[in-house]
């Protein structure tokens, strides 16, 4: 290729360019940080409160009987000397017996929490989505980025904007007058005792 027609085939390109430099200008774009938004919203907020008083009460439960089998495990490692042979087969198979018991309620436990914690974070990812779509058409944006961003300068970033809409907004009472239900951040379910430990 001559260099001539090099230059010319790069001139073209350039006024290309130049001709499509107007559309890209007039774009407003922003970008939300939505992993911001759900650790500190409100409604997120709400909900951490709302899941940890509505599992207390079987927490507590499972608590108290972790206990209560902990102590037949101390009497039976402390008595079994002058215990018969029937009164200590008898106290080992209540303690497996509670055990059991035991580790079923916990996997309930953990199953019945993280099936409640999917449904509001379901109901949260909503919130969040549309509060978003409002803002942005609002302030007429027209695009707004959330996960995926590999690099965005702060002045794009209009995360403060959406969390004050939120705040504003503020939580909506659950209609059944329970607890707001929002959703926790994603994470690790509330603890759940664990059993205690079969005698040998």
């Amino acid at each position: 290729m001559s260099l001539r027609r090099w230059l010319v085939g790069i001139s073209g390109v350039v006024a290309l360019a130049a001709a499509a430099t107007p559309a890209w200008a007039d774009l407003k774009i922003g970008v939300v940080n939505y992993a911001k938004l759900m650790q500190e919203s409100p409604q997120a907020k709400a909900a951490q409160d709302a899941l940890r008083a509505e599992f207390a009460g079987k927490q507590k439960d499972l608590q108290t009987q972790q206990q209560s089998l902990k102590t037949k495990e101390d009497s039976l490692q402390r008595d079994s000397a002058t215990m018969s042979s029937d009164q200590r087969t008898t106290a080992e198979r209540e303690l497996r017996d509670g055990n059991r018991e035991l580790q079923l309620k916990v996997q309930q436990y953990q199953d019945d929490f993280n099936a409640r914690q999917n449904e509001e974070l379901s109901k949260l990812q909503k919130t969040l989505v549309e509060e978003v779509q409002a803002f942005a058409q609002a302030q007429k944006f027209d695009l707004v980025l959330a996960d995926g961003v590999i690099f965005a300068s702060p002045v794009l970033d209009v995360t403060p904007q959406v969390l004050s809409a939120l705040q504003a907004r503020g939580v909506r009472p659950a209609a059944s007058g329970a607890a707001p239900a929002a959703t926790p951040k994603a994470g690790a379910p509330a603890a759940a005792p664990k059993g205690a430990t079969t005698p040998k």
